[in-house]
């Protein structure tokens, strides 16, 4: 991590768990919002106009949260609209790295290699972690936003008027039952995983996992008689869960001791992945490889370095090539 603008490597870095064990998850630091005109959004200061061009994604495709921005990018038709580079499957001394490796994309506008050198041209002074997705603004040199979560609701209606308009999320007559959502599944499912794999002691580590698989018997029984979690529609609740549940089976099942059950032992959960991998371009976002690398490359967890031989596939091979 950057503290007052220096790298530090993990033994100097202030700890992410509690006075329990418990792991903590750091909140964002840069919230600005990308508007049609420009104006400010609902958090930083305004001045980061919608423009085709503009504006550069850097994202790690073993990265949940980074990857759903990757998937709107792509379901909003903003490929020609916000260019995008990839990181290495994973983290090096010096964080998200950047460079020749297959599936990856260097970074076109300053060449560099690491991504806390896009945070200290930020901010030369800025302290915390150096994550990713990073949402950048060519044009003022600075960063927009480094929160998931804001950057897929900017994706999804700010650049309408060069994207595709007739797709959308987050329609507003569901926007109370997409957040509902999105705050259970956010504690129990996506940081949920998280908070079992880097638990440090025994009680932290049953508490997470107990929250992460009440959570998935929720979804499903929510998934019974219906085909998306707010009916037959996808909004950004799908999305939220689908990069979760599309790692579950191949990572946080082994990796992070999340081994009640698997998602394929769910039927309906099951059945809802394979509906969202199909969705037209969603495939393109999804990189085993990358996935398996990238957290199995995790040394706090895996010190070894050893990647598993399986699971060679999610999805049986008719579901696959169907």
């Amino acid at each position: 991590m950057l503290i007052d603008g220096k790298w530090v490597d993990d033994a100097q870095a202030p700890q992410s768990t509690d006075a329990q064990g418990r792991f903590v998850r750091r909140d964002s630091t840069f919230r600005n919002w990308i508007t049609p005109d420009g104006s400010p959004g609902p958090t930083g200061a305004g001045g980061f106009k919608a423009e085709p061009g503009r504006y550069h994604l850097y994202i790690a495709l073993v990265c949940p949260w980074a990857c759903r921005t990757l998937a709107y990018r792509k379901l909003k038709k903003l490929e020609d609209v916000i260019s995008v580079s990839i990181s290495f499957p994973a983290m090096g001394k010096e964080g998200w790295e950047f460079g020749d490796y297959p599936g990856s994309i260097p970074d076109p506008l300053y060449n560099i290699r690491y991504v806390h050198e896009l945070y200290t041209r930020a901010d030369p002074h800025f302290s915390g972690r150096t994550t990713v997705p990073v949402l950048w603004d060519k044009a003022r040199h600075t960063m927009v936003n480094n929160e998931s979560a804001d950057i897929i609701r900017m994706l999804n209606s700010a650049f309408d008027a060069y994207g595709d308009a007739s797709v959308d999320f987050y329609p507003s007559e569901l926007r109370a039952e997409i957040d509902r959502l999105n705050a259970r599944m956010y504690e129990a499912l996506n940081n949920g995983v998280y908070r079992t794999g880097f638990a440090v002691s025994q009680a932290a580590y049953d508490e997470a996992v107990s929250d992460v698989f009440g959570c998935l018997d929720e979804l499903e029984e929510r998934l019974r008689g219906r085909s998306y979690l707010c009916g037959e529609q996808i909004t950004e609740a799908d999305w939220r869960a689908f990069v979760t549940l599309i790692r579950f089976d191949v990572a946080y099942h082994g990796l992070f001791k999340c081994n009640l059950r698997r998602v394929s032992d769910y039927p309906n959960l099951s059945a809802y992945l394979r509906r969202l991998y199909r969705v037209p371009g969603i495939e393109e976002t999804v990189d085993f490889h990358h996935i398996k690398h990238g957290y199995y490359g995790i040394g706090r967890v895996n010190p070894t370095g050893i990647v598993p031989k399986g699971p060679a596939r999610i999805f049986a091979a008719e579901d696959a090539a169907s």
